[in-house]
């Protein structure tokens, strides 16, 4: 049964791990340490298992199983630790009085080096100091017993463990408030609850070392302790798992609406930045365009571009540069091309006859010289919410028409504009 929790944990981890991945290659610091936290954290109860001590038992070293999950532990801690503290170390002036950040802060400069030197006091012990072992005893610390090292070993490791709890239960426990998402919200109430559970364990486990180091005790004390603590490890990760997902499921949605965006604009930004490239921060890929299929990845590398931090931060730049390029087409048009675009597709306003007017403006702007400003066939949106699904309503009606309708609507257009001058003169 232990196996099955422990592998069932580290599913949860390594889920969180690989959904973190993609902001984990170009994040910011921040993000990379959530990631390692997860990925640490799951090999080390991945490190647990009946299969990872039979495996790291064929080195030859005893308990080799039990080091190398309890240093993969301190490593997920560390990191999680650092990620925690650093959200409160960029507080702002008004906020840096609180005490809760000022403890965070002190933790976010000491993290690494504390785990550092834990792990090699620790490594230190488990070489040189715990000799002693009884290999008929099932848990480690029963092997042990009796012996200084032990509590030299396991009181360094359930103390830096507590610690970083307490902090973390500190920090989730005060942020819930703020967080207007309700499942969001009971996802970090389940977070600072499985810290909580991980404060308790530590103290039982390290009353519980110190006990065996001073007097030996019962076979069947020694069981229930193990049977109520592990109970206690269990259930603070699988409330912490769980938890994580609501953060990380949001996040998860958040970004493949950003990709679903960024497919449904990506027909209109490319052909407009091929035809005004100097108002384009990242032009489009075309690795060998004509070859059948290329077409498609050079899409898919402009999708994923690491060039923006974020798929939200490259659907905005798509968005604010096909504005800028119309904006450049529009200097280049006839008067009264909006007119007659919005008016051939009968619908003013509509996305059809925008798109008609790109198709016209794009023609134009190969073939008229530049003059006054010409009027746009849209305005701006009010917020960026607002413009994404606008311009995916023109882009689709765009991939409708060729450009032979802007070429015909440009003609008739500029016919009409020739005629009014003539009258004029």
């Amino acid at each position: 049964m232990s196996d099955v929790l422990a592998y069932a944990i580290a599913v949860l981890f390594l889920a969180q791990a690989l959904l973190r991945a993609p902001s984990a290659v170009r994040g910011r610091v921040r993000k990379r340490s959530l990631w390692g936290a997860f990925a640490a954290l799951a090999a080390a109860w991945l490190a647990r298992t009946s299969t990872a001590h039979e495996v790291l038992a064929s080195f030859g070293i005893a308990d080799l199983a039990y080091l190398v999950k309890h240093v993969l532990a301190i490593t997920g801690i560390c990191v999680l630790l650092r990620y925690v503290t650093a959200v409160y170390s960029t507080a702002g002036p008004a906020e840096r009085a609180s005490r809760t950040v000022r403890i965070s802060s002190l933790a976010h400069r000491v993290a690494t080096r504390a785990s550092l030197g834990t792990i090699a006091v620790m490594v230190g012990v488990f070489f040189l100091a715990l000799d002693e072992v009884v290999a008929d005893v099932l848990y480690f610390t029963g092997r042990y017993a009796g012996e200084p090292g032990l509590a030299v070993y396991m009181g360094l490791f359930y103390l830096y463990m507590g610690t970083a709890a307490a902090v973390c239960a500190v920090q989730w426990g005060g942020a819930v408030r703020q967080i207007p998402q309700r499942a969001v919200r009971v996802g970090m109430v389940m977070m600072s609850g499985a810290m909580i559970l991980a404060v308790v364990y530590a103290l039982l486990r390290t009353a519980y070392v110190l006990l065996i180091t001073i007097t030996p005790v019962s076979d069947d004390f020694s069981l229930a302790q193990e049977a109520v603590t592990d109970t206690l490890l269990y259930v603070a990760g699988l409330l912490w798992g769980i938890g994580a997902l609501a953060p990380a499921s949001r996040a998860a949605r958040t970004r493949a609406r950003a990709l679903s965006d960024l497919f449904g604009l990506h027909p209109l930004w490319r052909d407009l930045a091929v035809i005004a490239p100097h108002r384009i921060r990242q032009r489009p890929r075309t690795l060998l365009q004509r070859v059948p299929g290329m077409a498609y990845v050079n899409m898919l590398r402009d999708v994923f571009s690491y060039y923006d931090e974020t798929p939200d931060a490259r659907v905005q730049r798509f968005v604010t540069e096909i504005r800028d390029v119309m904006l450049e087409l529009s200097r280049h048009a006839p008067a009264g091309l909006t007119e007659l675009a919005l008016a051939e597709r009968d619908s003013p306003g509509g996305a059809a006859g925008e798109a008609l007017w790109i198709r016209a403006a794009q023609a134009a702007y190969q073939t008229r010289p530049e003059s006054a400003l010409a009027s746009l066939p849209f305005a701006a949106g009010a917020t960026l919410a607002a413009e994404v699904p606008h311009f995916r309503a023109v882009t689709e009606a765009y991939c409708k028409l060729t450009a032979e309708h802007g070429w015909q609507v440009l003609r008739a257009a500029t016919s009409s504009s020739d005629q009014l001058t003539q009258v004029k003169s």
